[in-house]
């Protein structure tokens, strides 16, 4: 098969051909028309003929495959959105997914957007205040789970009025019985050969993603079916799919890779999405690529960087002819990766830049042109992006100079606003740019350049952490008096969380204490927002309106100048 790296493609002539129209008329939507994201991933593909064409193949923890065509994904799909209408669920409506990487998972996905309702993914890592914060801000009326996360949606339902229904996929395999307001489905014994899709438009909408910020509530995302012209047209162009594809993608549709790529992509393109359900080991995800021929790859950094710890021998173990092109997402893809890939897989490992609020890849490193290591690549050719002045908005065409990444509206799978929380969507436009919030440079050649945040949210593995829910989660300790979070440089994870504690009277630091504030905020929120290193302090650095100087403490970290200290209380 043709390795990307044997072509060579002209950016200028991309920039002409591609378009957002051709997505929409690849897909067969007539402009203005009716669309739904499920039809045309899934249903589409049996009406012209593909229902035989293997869809997702699924591998658990103890190695036990179970594949699904495309038939059986409309038949599933189908029976998924007959059983939520009948519980009384309606277009617009919010359902969460609360589940592991399980089948259900993303079969339910679909369903419920074929159903109409708004889909909720959720990481099943999250703790109980991260699972609450976000179900209690988006009003959710049901949750799809599973008996192994079942207590902790228990725990949080009385705090969630608008939670009427709670479905659990495996209660047959249990036999607890379940409570009022529950109810057990079970998906392989409910296929339904018609089901009417929700008869939607672009600017319908379809998923609900959050994100964190570093102040307040995470940030509920907000997404239209429209979206699908975007997620098609960049997997097609940057991840160089095609229908004869074997595709694994190793995020989880808890992160908004794990949706646009892990499903809605590829099963637009009419691939075949391999998911493996289990924890990490290079040896394991090499056999994946062995078993499975996997032809497209993409995966995160921090993972790459897993992988570059354990060396070469491993890889040699494998074989992994069947990879024709490799893609990296959520961080910055270090140089020394993108050599080592060439070493490993004689690939290039593809950096893209994107975020949960632009739904798809906005600036990548495009299949036939040159890998700069290092480099985020180029703004894909149907938009336009640029490095803006942080003032005034205006773009910055002098290589090297430092500015912030903006991208110029309208794009198909934009956000269309924060859910309860317009006045921080707006505020992310300037000068009729979107912001994104990355600090970037371009060198002569147009290539983007990654510099850093421009605010404090903690990027750990490709993950966004808000330190606001972190510092919120410690002051519910017992001994938390003050608190502060920072990301601190971790050369696997790219950042990991450091948190400042000032104690309360009769509290003393130890190692006991030490762990039990680890263990407080991975039960709250996440494995991914714990502590991974915890500074007793006096008193945390405040300005005299009582504002966190982060920046104050990631200085002294990294033994940087402080700078202007002038408004900090001394007190």
């Amino acid at each position: 098969m043709e390795s990307v790296q044997s072509r060579t493609v002209d950016y200028q002539q991309l920039r002409s051909a591609i378009t957002w129209d051709v997505a929409r008329r690849e897909l067969g939507v007539v402009e203005g028309g009716s669309l739904n994201i499920a039809d045309l991933c899934i249903d589409r593909h049996v009406m012209a003929g593909r229902g035989d064409k293997v869809a997702l193949v699924h591998e658990n923890h103890e190695g036990e495959l179970r594949r699904f065509t495309y038939r059986d994904l409309m038949l599933l799909t189908n029976g998924w959105a007959a059983f939520l209408r009948g519980l009384g669920i309606r277009n617009l409506d919010r359902v969460c997914l609360f589940l592991d990487r399980v089948p259900e998972l993303y079969i339910g996905f679909m369903g419920i957007l074929k159903l109409g309702a708004v889909v909720e993914p959720l990481f099943s890592a999250f703790g109980e205040d991260a699972l609450h914060s976000r179900m209690e801000d988006s009003a959710a009326t049901a949750i799809i789970t599973e008996r192994k996360h079942l207590g902790k949606v228990r725990r949080v339902r009385e705090r969630v009025p608008s939670l009427k229904t709670i479905i659990v996929i495996d209660q047959e395999a249990d036999g607890r019985p379940l409570r009022e307001g529950e109810v057990a489905y079970s998906m392989m014994a409910n296929q339904l050969v018609t089901f009417p899709a929700f008869r939607a438009f672009p600017e319908t909408p379809s998923v609900l993603h959050y994100t964190s910020g570093t102040t307040g509530k995470p940030k509920g995302a907000m997404h239209v079916h429209g979206s699908v012209f975007a997620q098609y047209l960049t997997s097609k162009v940057v991840l160089d799919l095609k229908d004869d594809d074997v595709y694994w993608c190793t995020a989880d549709p808890g992160w908004v890779t794990g949706t646009s790529y892990g499903i809605i992509g590829p099963w637009a393109m009419g691939a075949t999405e391999v998911v493996l359900d289990a924890g990490f080991s290079s040896d394991r995800w090499y056999q994946t690529i062995e078993k499975h021929r996997v032809t497209v790859w993409y995966t995160a950094p921090t993972a790459i960087r897993m992988l570059m710890k354990d060396g070469l021998d491993p890889v040699a173990r494998h074989d992994h002819s069947s990879l024709r092109h490799m893609c990296s997402v959520g961080e910055p893809l270090n140089p020394e990766a993108v050599r080592w890939g060439r070493e490993a897989f004689g690939l290039d490992f593809h950096d893209t830049f994107w975020q949960t609020e632009t739904g798809a890849i906005m600036i990548t490193n495009l299949p036939g042109m040159p890998v700069k290591p290092g480099s985020m690549g180029r703004p894909f050719p149907a938009l336009e992006a640029a490095v803006v002045d942080p003032r005034s908005g205006e773009p910055i065409t002098s290589p090297g100079r430092v500015g912030l990444i903006a991208i110029r509206p309208p794009w198909p799978s934009m956000m269309r606003t924060y859910w309860n929380n317009s006045a921080t969507y707006y505020g992310k436009f300037l000068n009729g740019w979107y912001i994104c919030g990355d600090q970037a440079s371009l060198d002569r050649d147009g290539y983007f350049w990654f510099c850093g945040r421009d605010d404090d949210v903690i990027n750990t593995g490709g993950h966004l952490v808000g330190p606001f829910e972190i510092e919120s989660a410690l002051l519910e300790h017992e001994a938390v008096a003050e608190s502060a979070a920072i990301g601190k440089p971790d050369p696997v994870n790219m950042e990991v969380v450091k948190v400042f504690v000032a104690l309360r009277p009769g509290f003393t630091p130890s190692a006991d204490l030490e762990l039990s504030i680890m263990n407080h905020v991975r039960k709250r929120l996440s494995p991914l927002a714990m502590p991974q290193e915890i500074a007793f302090v006096d008193k945390v650095p405040k300005t005299r309106s009582g504002k966190i100087l982060r920046r104050v403490l990631r200085a002294q970290e990294l033994g940087q100048p402080i700078g202007d200290i002038s408004t900090m209380d001394d007190n």
